[in-house]
Formats: C-alpha cells, structure tokens, sequence
C-alpha cells in the first residue's frame, strides 16, 4: 500500500513539475511582450493625452496637485486627438501611408506568391539553396541595401545609364525620389517576409491532392485556382500582414527614395517628436496608427481560428 502510495506520490510530483516548466515556457514570451509592447504602449498613451510644454520631459504630467495642496486632480488633454481630425496633413499622410503599403503589399504578393510556389516544388537540395537565397540580403545592413537603390536609380545611375547605352532612351529618367522609388524599395526589402511564409504553407501541401484533381480531368490552371490557392489562403494573409504593417510605418525607405512634398506617417512621427518636440500629438499619431493596424491583426486571428475549429471538425 505505501509503494502505491510512493508511486502516485511521484507520479504528482512529476506531473507538477511538468506544469510550472510548462508555465515557465508559456509566461516568458508574456513577460517579453510585458516590457516591450504593454509597458512602452501605456506610456505612449499617457502622454497622448498631456499637454506640451516647453521644458523636458517636453509634456505636462497627468496628474497634478490642487492649488489647496489637498488633493492630486487628473488632466486629460483630449485636443491632441481632435488636431488629428482638423489637421489635414495627418488624414493625407494617414491615407497615404495606406495606399504605399496596400500596393507594396499586392506587387510582394504577387511577385513572391511564384516564388515560393517553385522554391516549394523544387528538389529537397535545391529547395535549400534557393531559400538561402531568399534570405540573403538579410546578412547586409538594411540602410546600405537601401542606399545602394539610390545609385541604381539615380539620374546617372546604374539604370539609366545601362538603358541610355543600350539605345532605350534618349534621356535620363526621373526614378529617384518618386513614388515608383518607394515602391520598388518597399517590395524589394519585405518581399522575404511575403515568401517564407508562403513557401512554409506551400510546402506542406499533400501533392496527393492534386493528382488527384488531374486524374478527375481537371486542367492545371484549375487545379491550381481548386486546390492549390484555397490551401495557400493561410500562408497569403500571413505574408501580407508581414508586410502590410511595417510598411505602413516605414521611414527610412520613403526618406531616401520618394519625394520630399509627400509624406508617410513614420516620416511625421518623427518631425513631431524630434524636430517639433510636440509629444503629446506624435503620441496621438501613435497610438491612431496603432488602432488602425490592429485591426487587419484581430481578422487574421478570428480568420485562423475560424480554420483551426474547420480542421478539429
């Protein structure tokens, strides 16, 4: 009876263990998320709603002592929201900063959804090369990779000079600095983030599927709009959320290569809070563009929840 005992006593104590590693494992990409998003997000929107002041920090706190001395009274700035709403330049660089990474994001879909459809149909060796060449360009400094667009696009450039040799063109063409510029560095920086995930749904397709689509009569490019892009759909809104939302804040790229008269709303937060030193509106701007973000986030996730219960079923 005291072995049984000893036995489950054991049994407890190991099953406990597993639990609190299991805990342990669990909680530490909470706690990560704790220190560097919750935290920094609940500073941000408490100066959001400060007033600017001309001393540093360079905003007013929110809670401050009454004239009596008595008590501590709260002072919420709403104004800072509402500059946003009377204020065109946010609202055009708002709807701006949209149409730069909607469009990024549907020239990386559709460039990178071929891709990673050959490298994941590609022989097991081959398949690896090709995926370390995909991620090459991460082994250089982002800013020199976007510097080095700048020499291929410049008036006597790489490009220009390569077309006017080869009798292409009479003239060099305005490529730098224009909203093609911000483009092709847009999609040439993130389309990586469009095609590993792409390329890992790909891959794990069962090709079964499509033999047997073949053998029912089905033509390839039906069998592909049937079978392939229906599977694929998880893969396709996972790599253009990878896109869609750093390229909507995005600051380096539009800086060097677009123009000067246009601007994205990374390029506005930075000339409000260190140009301007106006925090309480870069703060505003933040957060907007935060909310505005989160919502192709919480359709991604009711969408994936919606085929993980389709799977279970």
């Amino acid at each position: 009876m005291s072995d049984a005992f000893a036995r489950l006593d054991r049994r407890a104590r190991g099953l406990l263990a597993r639990v609190r590693g299991r805990n342990l494992v669990i909680g530490i990409p909470y706690l990560w998320l704790l220190l560097f998003f919750v935290v920094p997000f609940l500073i941000v929107f408490k100066i959001s709603f400060s007033e600017v002041r001309l001393a540093m920090p360079p905003y007013a706190p929110l809670f401050e002592q009454a004239a009596d001395g008595s008590r501590m009274v709260a002072i919420f700035n709403l104004g800072n929201y509402g500059y946003l709403l009377t204020d065109s330049l946010y609202f055009s660089t708002f709807l701006y900063s949209l149409k730069v990474a909607a469009v990024s994001t549907l020239l990386c879909l559709l460039i990178g959804y071929p891709m990673a459809y050959a490298i994941a149909r590609a022989r097991e060796s081959t398949r690896n090369l090709l995926l370390m060449l995909i991620m090459l360009p991460f082994w250089t400094s982002f800013l020199l990779r976007v510097y080095a667009w700048v020499g291929l696009l410049k008036t006597d450039g790489v490009i220009n000079n390569a077309l006017l040799a080869a009798g292409l063109i009479d003239q060099p063409l305005s490529l730098l600095y224009t909203d093609f510029a911000v483009y092709v560095g847009i999609v040439y920086s993130y389309l990586p983030f469009m095609i590993l995930p792409l390329y890992s749904n790909l891959e794990k397709h069962d090709l079964t599927l499509l033999e047997a689509a073949a053998d029912l009569g089905a033509r390839p490019v039906t069998t592909f709009l049937r079978v392939t892009l229906p599977l694929s759909l998880p893969g396709v809104v996972a790599g253009c959320l990878l896109v869609f939302i750093p390229a909507v804040g995005e600051y380096v790229i539009p800086s060097l290569l677009g123009r000067s008269d246009q601007l994205m709303i990374g390029r506005v937060l930075s000339d409000e809070f260190f140009a301007n030193r106006d925090w309480p509106v870069a703060s505003a701007v933040a957060i907007v563009l935060l909310v505005v973000l989160l919502a192709p986030i919480m359709l991604f996730q009711r969408y994936q929840n919606r085929e993980l219960e389709a799977a279970r079923r």
